[in-house]
């Protein structure tokens, strides 16, 4: 019985470190999307022809797509 007492503190303790892990994989995630972006502008620089091809793929994957 002393045990009941501590649980409401430990689960408002497990919901805190829950939510601050869920904002840290928010936060390392979005920045994982900002270098992503950052290196996918980089290679489109650096070979423009490749990137080019690949806009033209893209727009013909999207143009036959069905709903």
């Amino acid at each position: 019985m002393p045990d009941l007492p501590e649980l409401p503190d430990q689960a408002s303790r497990a919901d805190a470190s829950a939510q601050q892990t869920d904002a840290e994989r928010r936060r390392r995630r979005a920045q994982f999307l900002r270098e992503l972006a950052e290196a996918r502008e980089l290679r489109d620089r650096v070979q423009p022809r490749r990137a080019k091809t690949a806009r033209l793929r893209h727009a013909m994957r999207m143009r036959t797509f069905r709903w």
